[in-house]
């Protein structure tokens, strides 16, 4: 497991269909060292607060493997590091193996694996193509989010050490299928709630959805 490219970038004003958006969402690959901070990378923001950033939100992570399966789909296109908005892109992370609440070390900053990444409207604005948010949700390939229990400096080609395994816990793919083609499974809303590490939104969400499936 290793960091391939550090990625930040502030909030700038594009036209999207004639109207100004704020976005943080392109971001560009940094040399050297970077420190890690409780919301985000020095030199990285955040645009809209209210869905995006925050301690569950302080680092999105994309699996460097994706990048090959996504050349595929759109070979017209250039896709550099830090294309789908990540902050880090790493290898030898799949959300099928992942665990929310997994601990690991990258450079000196200690993190923890906190829910998978849902898009907005702004990855279409990034790719200048709408159809790549249900392209993205149905790949499955979605990335996930860091929490930083640890602040520390980060840079590319440091290794990932996994610190601690939260056995007991649901893959960060399997909170993708209960949002998107799995919606009825109660078993895992039910192991989904149960999670501490999982933010308190997704965890209300799932009480909610599970609260109607029995009534």
């Amino acid at each position: 497991m290793k960091l391939i490219s550090v990625n930040v970038g502030l909030p700038r004003v594009v036209r999207s269909n004639g109207d100004s958006v704020t976005t943080g969402i392109f971001k560009e690959p940094v040399a050297g060292r970077v420190m890690l901070r409780t919301l985000n990378l020095d030199g990285d923001r955040q645009a809209d607060l209210s869905v995006h950033g925050g301690p569950s939100k302080a680092v999105y992570v994309y699996p460097a493997e994706h990048y090959d399966y996504w050349q595929r789909e759109l070979p017209e296109m250039e896709l550099p590091w830090g294309m789908f908005g990540e902050n880090f892109t790493a290898t030898g992370l799949a959300e099928s193996e992942l665990n929310i609440g997994d601990q690991f070390r990258v450079g000196s900053a200690l993190v923890m694996v906190t829910e998978p990444r849902m898009p907005c409207y702004k990855l279409g604005i990034r790719f200048n193509r709408p159809d790549i948010l249900k392209r993205f949700l149905a790949s499955g390939r979605t990335g996930f989010y860091f929490a930083v229990l640890q602040e520390g400096e980060v840079g590319a080609g440091d290794p990932i050490e996994l610190i601690k395994r939260n056995e007991g816990s649901v893959k960060v793919s399997e909170i993708t299928r209960l949002y998107t083609t799995d919606k009825r499974n109660t078993e895992l809303l039910r192991r989904a709630i149960k999670v501490e590490a999982l933010p308190e939104s997704w965890k209300s969400y799932f009480q909610h959805r599970l609260e109607k499936l029995i009534g």
